[in-house]
């Protein structure tokens, strides 16, 4: 079977030891995690993990299966990356003399619709979000100039299909327990 890149989503009460337990289901797969994310939803007392790996559709089966099973667990889902819209956040810290003596830098800015977020005498720092690759070729072109620091965000994303988790969380009277 073919590997390729998985986007999981779990719905979630936000419990202590949630997280390490659904990262340890990957690690009893013996499946990496590539990134993963948490924050809240849009159901009030609900989490969502992101977690972003590469493997087969077998595996990833048999582990959401798993990831479903977990008491705190609500409903997880897994897509791939066509069946979702997705971003990264990424920032770059370079010395500020390059932004004034090359106008290189400029363009690279305004060509990859980055934003400078802060300038300081010593140092500026750029915010690029988009895909990973996006974020790469920026980065390519950045690296000559000296990159100071560099950070990339985990992938978050939303399904392009209705996830109807309000309507599982009817089901189980969730809403009255939070």
């Amino acid at each position: 079977m073919e590997e390729k890149i998985y986007n999981v989503s779990v719905y979630t009460e936000n419990r202590i030891g949630i997280l390490s337990r659904i990262s340890g289901i990957f690690t009893k797969c013996q499946v990496n995690i590539e990134d993963i994310s948490a924050s809240n939803t849009e159901i009030d007392g609900v989490t969502r993990i992101i977690i972003v790996s590469k493997t087969t559709e077998k595996w990833i089966k048999t582990i959401v299966k798993k990831i479903d099973k977990q008491v705190e667990v609500i409903k997880a889902y897994y897509h791939t990356d066509d069946e979702i819209v997705y971003l990264e956040n990424s920032l770059f810290k370079l010395a500020t003399a390059t932004l004034f003596d090359n106008n290189e830098i400029q363009e690279i800015i305004r060509e990859h619709n980055a934003e400078i977020v802060m300038v300081y005498k010593d140092f500026f720092v750029l915010s690029k979000s988009g895909d990973r690759e996006s974020i790469n070729q920026m980065y390519s072109r950045l690296k000559p100039f000296g990159i100071m620091q560099f950070v990339r965000s985990a992938r978050i994303a939303v399904s392009k299909e209705e996830m109807k988790v309000s309507d599982i969380l009817k089901e189980k009277d969730f809403e009255e327990k939070i």
